[in-house]
């Protein structure tokens, strides 16, 4: 536990345990969430078949996700960490020039 708490920058036990928690629970919801937008785009497996509807979800699940991370762990207090997480991984992604200021 230390170790993240020194990697991460975090003071606490509450902390860690609620990053992994929201982590866990974004993940879910965005599975969740892209189901009915699949459903709206006319994909299903039964329309499509297997080979391309599994990897346009998974296409699909991956900008949600990004974009729920920070909204989800606003509700358990992380805000600041995911928002943080958030600009590192998309500028790795080369993506940084979003969080430019002028």
């Amino acid at each position: 536990m230390e170790k993240l708490k020194q990697r991460w920058g975090i003071d606490n036990n509450w902390s860690i345990i609620a990053i992994i928690i929201v982590f866990a629970l974004n993940g879910s919801f965005a599975t969740w969430i892209a189901k009915p937008i699949t459903g709206l785009l006319g994909l299903s497996p039964n329309t499509v078949s297997s080979w391309v509807y599994y990897p346009l979800r998974i296409l699909l699940i991956f900008p949600i996700y990004q974009s729920t991370l920070p909204l989800v762990g606003w509700l358990f207090g992380q805000f600041k960490f995911f928002w943080a997480f958030e600009k590192k991984f998309l500028s790795r992604l080369g993506l940084g020039f979003l969080f430019k200021e002028n």
